[in-house]
């Protein structure tokens, strides 16, 4: 019996040196400080905005800003620029923080997910906004597809941040942008998508 541990306890061993170390970095967005606007709304045409932003070690976040919601796109977009829209029905601002799920495999490290802290307005009582962790599937310079994959209500929460964490570190990397289902945790506010 001993004989056949051994080899069962190398094989788990070889499986856990191949899939990686998985650890978080984190990185500000300051509108003003870390983005720069790429194209905005002439007078008359709306208040619209879209902004490249610095992200972790060359991987960009880009903003899409449309009458006080937010769409956040995290990595390599398609060469003409386009993502797609992503966002709360309700008035809503990102946070300034973004954190980034890291695999490293000896030198290499790839950010695979971000988990970023939004506030949308609440109706109820517009001084207690309602905070949600937004989960995404980073996009990667050979592939482009990057989308919200999960949503983890914050407020009230104090498991958000381990919920979100978790989330990323099992779905990111598999999810397919606008054909898997986003997981929702929590009672979070209406959130869509608008394909191109």
């Amino acid at each position: 019996m001993r004989a056949l541990l051994v080899p069962l306890a190398f094989a788990g061993l070889s499986q856990a040196a191949h899939a990686g170390d998985i650890s978080s970095a984190y990185t500000d967005l300051d509108w003003k400080k870390d983005c720069v606007t790429y194209a905005q709304s002439e007078e008359g045409d709306g208040d619209w905005a879209s902004l490249a932003c610095a992200g972790y070690r060359g991987y960009p976040v880009l903003i899409g800003y449309d009458d006080a919601r937010e769409s956040v796109y995290y990595g390599f977009p398609s060469d003409d620029m386009t993502v797609v829209w992503e966002s709360f029905s309700g008035l809503n601002t990102a946070g300034r923080k973004v954190e980034w799920r890291i695999e490293t495999n000896g030198d290499k490290a790839v950010p695979f997910a971000a988990i970023h802290r939004r506030e949308i307005s609440n109706p109820e009582n517009e001084n207690k906004p309602t905070e949600v962790l937004v989960v995404a599937k980073v996009a990667q310079p050979e592939e482009h597809e990057g989308c919200t994959i999960g949503l983890v209500l914050a407020t009230g929460n104090p498991q958000a941040n381990d919920q979100a964490r978790k989330l990323a570190d099992g779905k990111a990397k598999g999810f397919a942008c606008g054909k898997d289902k986003r997981e929702v945790i929590g009672n979070v506010p209406d959130f869509g998508r608008v394909d191109n």
